[in-house]
């Protein structure tokens, strides 16, 4: 697991740590650390015409591949007030989140250093604001059913499989 990749002492008292795969244990102070995945939120937002929004990453991992706006969740946050707070860092706007999509599994990154996520997904529509693309995002775009990006262009697994969801339902 990447997230105790290289973990070596207790970040509380210092000793040296059991690591295993999935957790590392402090012997010294009984401290546990666990490998979870991090939970991520995403929008499957449409626009009035029926399209689909997607953005361009502007950053690693996967930089110049198309995704859907989102993000990581900040500590304590609840899935749908990141979901709002991601779409105004990434797009400018408001958006009332809508049915639950679902849940997958996926990988942020690639080789031993790649985090496991859980990516928790939403239908969403724009209340309000400008598009702008910002934060780490460098392209903001609607797409029709018969216009999505290849697979291969698609920064992840899971959005592919979000994306390809929208689409038969569309089609």
């Amino acid at each position: 697991m990447a997230e105790l990749h290289g973990w070596r002492l207790c970040p509380r008292c210092g000793a040296e740590l059991v690591v295993e795969p999935t957790r590392a244990t402090c012997q010294d102070c009984d401290s546990r650390y666990y490998a979870n995945s991090a939970p991520t939120v995403g929008a499957l937002c449409e626009d009035d015409l029926g399209r689909l929004m997607l953005v361009r990453r502007a950053i690693e991992p996967k930089k110049g591949k198309w995704d859907t706006p989102g993000g990581f969740l900040e500590e304590g946050e609840s899935p749908l007030d990141g979901l709002r707070r991601e779409m105004r860092e990434e797009t400018g706007l408001e958006i009332e989140p809508g049915e639950f999509v679902g849940s997958l599994i996926d990988l942020y990154g690639e080789g031993p250093d790649a985090q496991a996520i859980l990516s928790l997904n939403w239908t969403a529509r724009v209340l309000g604001g400008t598009p702008a693309a910002a934060d780490d995002v460098s392209e903001i775009r609607w797409f029709a059913a018969d216009e999505l990006p290849a697979e291969e262009e698609i920064a992840f697994a899971s959005v592919a499989s979000l994306v390809q969801r929208w689409r038969e339902r569309r089609g």
